[in-house]
């Protein structure tokens, strides 16, 4: 009897520790993206999209990096960017 409560009791403890640590690591997954944070964001230039462009030729045209791009455009659909969207070109995350 005494070998079941304890086999039972260090099962819930290692449940428990799993359940910790699947937490804590999906935390750090979601804290590392800002576009589930919410920041602010400060728009200081804005571009019309004309017919052809999409996500990449937008970066190489302004020379941003994917990562900030992104940042500034958190809604962004590359897919379906259409001709007069108005697409973030520069501005700030406070």
């Amino acid at each position: 009897m005494a070998n079941t409560n304890k086999a039972m009791f260090l099962n819930s403890v290692q449940t428990l520790c799993l359940l910790l640590t699947t937490s804590i690591t999906e935390g750090q997954l979601l804290e590392g993206n800002s576009f589930l944070r919410n920041e602010p964001l400060t728009c200081d230039s804005l571009f019309g999209a004309q017919e052809g462009y999409n996500c990449i030729t937008i970066m190489q045209s302004f020379n941003l990096s994917a990562d900030f791009f992104f940042k500034i455009n958190r809604n962004i659909n590359c897919d379906k960017i259409f001709v007069g969207q108005w697409i973030y070109v520069n501005g700030s995350l406070s």
